[in-house]
């Protein structure tokens, strides 16, 4: 969420389609992958990974709960950079929630990247998943993260919970790509591509395909359980980090107010199933969440001013019981 441009650390919303006002995504440059046959340089071994976040972060916040998930909070170590990003990017100043980088030592994520290339002056972003025996980044796309410790850990994190849980299983592999495509352009994406239109056009062509989608996710959620029916799958967790920020963030902020998520029957109660799993709710920091998102965007909020609402009952019941359903999560 921020990149070089000019000699000038710049936040996402400076990248725009310069012809309609579009907000366009920067492509993630580090694209290597973590093996456990032994087909890349990168093994699977306990205290080799270190992981950089933003709890205020829907991607990284991904990386976060399948660290959770798949048992590996002992095995890869992590930094949380601070919710303020300013001149220079993500920062690892001190503040409550946040921990310095052991590893390189850094004060800003962009020498991190600096570490890894010298001549890096793209995107910083995070995540950021970095080996400390070949001291590079492994990778800083969320996506492929998330599977990397979903498929190639096994054996390596703490035993007794759902390791084993496969969350991008073999035969639902075509459904969830199938879902996760349109939910990223249109959702995940799409709440950003309303935030930071430049035009009227472009928000609203954004703002329309948002609501379409959340819309077609409530009639499909009336049904199934989780998306991909009646087993959570990595759809689910995908969809989870952008409705837990929509309500606080997304419908003022980014101007996403047609409805909240909280009107949905259906999308209410799935998104408080899935918060109340155990060890969820202790990857959600919504203090990180609303200080970066008002604090750092000055072109939608020039006085950094950070709502004290809405008052938000996650614990509150859910009827997600009514449907048949595996999780994958252990109990607590």
């Amino acid at each position: 969420m921020g990149r070089m441009l000019n000699g000038k650390w710049t936040s996402d919303e400076e990248i725009r389609n310069s012809k309609n006002g579009a907000f366009q995504r920067a492509t993630t440059s580090f694209r290597n992958w973590i093996r456990a046959d032994g087909s890349t340089p990168h093994a699977p071994e306990a205290g080799r990974y270190h992981l950089y976040i933003s709890l205020a972060c829907p991607w990284a916040h991904r990386t976060l709960i399948f660290r959770m998930l798949k048992g590996l909070e002992e095995a890869i170590s992590v930094s949380v950079v601070h919710p303020f990003m300013g001149e220079e990017g993500w920062s690892f100043a001190d503040g409550p929630d946040c921990s310095p980088d052991p590893v390189n030592n850094a004060e800003h994520m962009h020498q991190v990247y600096a570490a890894a290339d010298a001549d890096y002056t793209g995107r910083v972003s995070v995540p950021v998943l970095w080996d400390k025996k070949l001291d590079t980044i492994v990778n800083n796309e969320s996506s492929e993260i998330i599977r990397m410790l979903n498929s190639e850990f096994s054996g390596v994190g703490s035993q007794g919970g759902n390791e084993d849980y496969d969350y991008y299983p073999e035969d639902l592999r075509g459904d969830i790509d199938a879902i996760n495509d349109p939910i990223y352009e249109t959702v995940n994406n799409g709440v950003y591509r309303c935030g930071f239109a430049s035009t009227q056009e472009a928000y609203e062509s954004a703002f329309d395909a948002l609501f379409a989608t959340l819309d077609n996710l409530e009639v499909r959620l009336d049904g199934n359980r989780y998306l991909i029916g009646e087993r959570i799958t990595e759809a689910d967790w995908r969809l989870f980090t952008t409705l837990i920020r929509f309500d606080a963030v997304y419908v003022g902020h980014f101007k996403c107010n047609l409805r909240r998520i909280d009107d949905y029957a259906n999308l209410s109660n799935y998104l408080r199933e899935l918060y109340q799993m155990p060890g969820i709710a202790a990857t959600v920091n919504m203090d990180h969440i609303k200080n970066h998102y008002y604090g750092s965007h000055e072109s939608i909020n020039p006085r950094r001013i950070v709502p004290k609402g809405p008052q938000i009952d996650l614990d509150a019941p859910h009827d997600r019981g009514r449907l048949s359903g595996v999780s994958g999560v252990a109990a607590g």
